[in-house]
């Protein structure tokens, strides 16, 4: 099990606790270990109890629950809740900003069990009369419903990729003469995922990978095989012949909006029988398109310059340190981004008007300053830069007076509350901070969390056009939950020359990998070292953040 799901565990069991009132010290207890273990960096399997324990906010009782989840993939507290509350009642719990309080009123008040009874009590207006609801709950919790249920059945794509890389490679030992790769939505590197999509030309049949044990087979159609992991996740195998690989491989691996033109494009070609998928655009007479640049028409017929890489990256900029919410010190995350080959740091701890981050106040600004003064005369030629991550108030003004704002070597300008406005007024709310002269990077434009809640609605134009006239960059915040600026609008923001900053927003050193989700989303919208702020070496990241000063 990976940090995050044995975190997890943790709070669906603080979570369904409070929905049986049960003792508040523990449910916090619980939902602190929840907090700590999803920002691990080590992987708790590879920590040894007496260590574990050792952790602020575990301790020898959570320690010895995770070891019990772990040796035997259940914790006996969590089954004798689950008894005692109806499956649905349960699944209420995983709907995001639906807490177990309104969830406990709507079981043992209206009796409802199950997701389709709340959507159908919430048509019929049967939640308003329910103390602490309304009309406006009562719809913003049909909302959330819809787009839970949309939601459901799918996947990030950061949560698929180790695992789908391994089945590659499972795959390709029990046929090992077979061509095979990845195809659909991981091999486009989508955000969001269905499932994974294995591609395999192979002479003989694909019937050996289901006899080694770790796919089984759930239905088979023509060529096409459905089947799960031991995890229950779902795959499909596409079989062909070897010499129509790379006709087979290109199809499976485009999205549909691109197939659908690229094939209107070329009613009269037979794309049938090429072995590369080269061949395929050779004939179509077009430049050939990586797979993430294949998701969508838009890209057809054009040529694009060599897509950003992980590598290119110089600086960790948006990190989070012991000063706010993060896990590890300044030192720390400074010594470990050193040590991955990053040039500098940008750290970024919550502003005081983020009460619940522990965000600083000005006299912890001052102090934060010093010290990060003194890292710099030790650490150099590595630089630490001093930011903030300023929240944007609800009347789009910054945390901060003007006074303390200028000194900072930059800011990313960031929403956090009050994510429930119409688009002019959130609009209005992002281009008041754009255009306050201390924003140096507007962080996460929408605040979306992928499959957990949509971003607020913003009018993208009117964003990126105030940007590019405030010199402003966007964030790209490579959280795989967030992902946010959607890289539907890169190319528009290139367009009107706005920088791009790919952050990961990290608040512990483990938290520096998601840099790659983010650099694999933005190739996705065409975007080039170039272009790309967190591409510049020391010297020209300074030089775009003094022209804010």
């Amino acid at each position: 099990m990976t940090n995050k799901e044995i975190a997890k565990q943790f709070q669906y069991l603080g979570e369904i606790m409070e929905l049986h009132e049960e003792n508040p010290f523990k449910i916090k207890s619980y939902l602190n270990a929840y907090l700590t273990i999803r920002k691990l960096p080590e992987p708790i399997t590879e920590m040894a109890p007496g260590d574990l324990e050792k952790i602020k906010g575990i301790g020898s009782s959570t320690s010895a629950s995770i070891q019990e989840l772990l040796q035997t993939g259940a914790m006996q507290a969590l089954k004798k809740y689950e008894e005692k509350t109806p499956p649905g009642v349960r699944e209420m719990l995983h709907i995001p900003g639906f807490g177990p309080k309104k969830i406990r009123d709507i079981w043992k008040v209206l009796g409802v069990e199950t997701i389709g009874e709340l959507r159908y009590a919430c048509n019929e207006n049967r939640l308003v009369e329910l103390k602490g609801f309304g009309e406006k709950t009562q719809e913003d919790l049909r909302q959330k419903l819809e787009y839970y249920q949309k939601s459901k059945g799918k996947s990030l794509f950061a949560d698929l990729d180790v695992k789908a890389n391994d089945l590659l490679e499972q795959i390709s030992k029990a046929l090992p003469e077979a061509q095979v790769s990845l195809v659909g939505g991981m091999r486009r590197r989508s955000n969001v995922v269905e499932r994974m999509e294995f591609l395999v030309a192979s002479e003989t049949g694909v019937e050996p990978i289901f006899e080694q044990g770790f796919l089984t087979k759930m239905g088979e159609q023509a060529d096409i095989f459905t089947a799960k992991t031991t995890d229950e996740l779902p795959v499909t195998v596409y079989a062909c012949a070897p010499q129509e690989f790379g006709s087979k491989l290109f199809r499976y691996s485009a999205g549909e909006g691109f197939l659908s033109a690229f094939l209107e494009k070329n009613k009269e070609v037979d794309f049938k029988g090429l072995a590369t998928e080269e061949a395929v655009f050779e004939k179509a007479g077009m430049p050939y398109l990586l797979p993430e640049l294949r998701e969508e028409a838009w890209t057809l017929g054009k040529s694009f310059g060599k897509l950003l890489e992980p590598e290119d990256i110089r600086g960790v900029v948006h990190a989070h340190s012991t000063w706010s919410d993060g896990l590890f010190s300044i030192r720390q995350m400074a010594e470990h981004a050193r040590s991955l080959g990053y040039s500098y740091l940008g750290i970024t701890d919550h502003s005081k008007a983020a009460f619940y981050a522990n965000g600083l106040k000005e006299d912890q600004v001052l102090a934060q300053w010093q010290e990060v003064d003194e890292l710099n005369r030790e650490l150099a030629p590595f630089r630490i830069f001093k930011g903030i991550e300023s929240d944007i108030l609800h009347d789009g003004s910054l945390d901060y007076s003007d006074e303390m704002l200028a000194g900072f070597d930059f800011i990313i300008a960031s929403i956090h509350s009050n994510l429930r406005m119409e688009e002019e007024k959130a609009t209005q709310r992002l281009l008041g901070a754009i255009e306050n002269r201390h924003t140096t990077i507007l962080g996460h434009p929408t605040g979306r969390l992928l499959l957990s809640r949509p971003g607020y609605p913003i009018d993208h134009q009117k964003i990126i056009d105030a940007c590019a006239a405030n010199g402003v960059a966007i964030e790209l915040n490579a959280n795989p939950y967030r992902l946010d600026l959607d890289w539907t609008w890169i190319p528009y923001a290139l367009n009107k020359n706005v920088k791009i900053s790919v952050n990961p927003d990290a608040h512990s050193t483990g938290g520096m990998k998601d840099i790659k989700y983010g650099v694999y989303s933005a190739r996705k919208g065409g975007l080039t070292a170039e272009q790309c702020l967190t591409c510049l070496e020391v010297a020209g990241f300074e030089g775009f953040i003094s022209m804010k000063k």
